[in-house]
């Protein structure tokens, strides 16, 4: 549950022990399933003191779970993410053309969200294969090296680009990343125009290549792109970014909040 967050001032506008409680919920993740008070204390940079009160309090209303020293979250704290998909009627929309999408492709179809220097996936319909890859609602990946990421980006302007760039930490995950910044924002900008993107292992040897596609509308109103693995033969991939446009085309005119630009 990390990802990039901005830097805070307390203030008039700033609660600090809400802030400290949300710090608490996001130390858990998959790495860290479970935690003693110290470990928590530990990962959030607060006191045990000032840890045990959040816990205690994140217990009390249903949020944390514990089991002698160890705390993890409690399935309740889905309803927090759930509030969020619940008062977006878009992806009500998506999950059918996604799935549509899947079967015609035989390959998986997700959705997600620009948040902070990383995608957040939102939505994920999977297809069926012997390996398979762990991602799911709620995964975060960084978007400078990712398909979705890039078509993401394509959507802000320049300066925005340049200040997500500037916040990513930009490192070679495999042999084939892109690092450097001026290369990518070249990338970017021929996404922009051609609208998709084609990303192949640049995050991890095991990723297959991905095209993510995105129409102006969706950027417009949304900030929110779908995308789809793409097989490895060559025949199989130029038809994918136009499978993915006509797909993303689909569900920003079945929302209700559509309007042509």
């Amino acid at each position: 549950m990390n990802g990039a967050d901005p830097v805070l001032t307390p203030g008039d506008a700033y609660v600090q022990s809400f802030a400290r409680g949300l710090s608490v919920i996001r130390a858990f993740s998959s790495e860290r399933p479970s935690m003693t008070l110290s470990e928590v204390a530990a990962a959030t940079g607060l006191t045990r003191a000032g840890a045990r009160r959040i816990l205690l309090t994140l217990a009390q209303l249903g949020y944390v779970g514990a089991e002698g020293r160890q705390f993890r979250l409690t399935a309740r704290i889905l309803d927090l993410g759930f509030a969020y998909l619940s008062s977006m009627p878009f992806w009500n929309l998506a999950e059918p053309i996604m799935e549509a999408l899947v079967e015609e492709v035989h390959e998986s179809s997700s959705a997600s969200v620009l948040d902070g220097t990383d995608i957040v996936y939102v939505l994920r319909v999977p297809t069926h294969k012997i390996m398979t890859i762990s991602l799911g609602p709620g995964s975060r990946l960084p978007a400078w090296c990712t398909s979705m990421g890039r078509v993401l980006l394509s959507g802000l302007d320049d300066a925005e680009v340049d200040s997500i760039l500037r916040r990513s930490r930009i490192e070679a995950r495999t042999l084939r990343t892109v690092t450097e910044r001026a290369e990518l924002r070249r990338l970017v900008a021929e996404v922009r125009v051609r609208g998709w993107a084609l990303v192949n292992q640049e995050l991890a040897f095991w990723g297959e290549p991905t095209v993510s596609a995105a129409t102006r509308q969706a950027l417009i109103s949304y900030a929110k792109t779908a995308a789809v693995d793409v097989a490895k033969a060559p025949w199989e991939r130029e038809q994918y970014p136009a499978l993915a446009l006509s797909a993303l085309r689909a569900l920003v005119v079945a929302s209700p909040d559509y309007q042509t630009c």
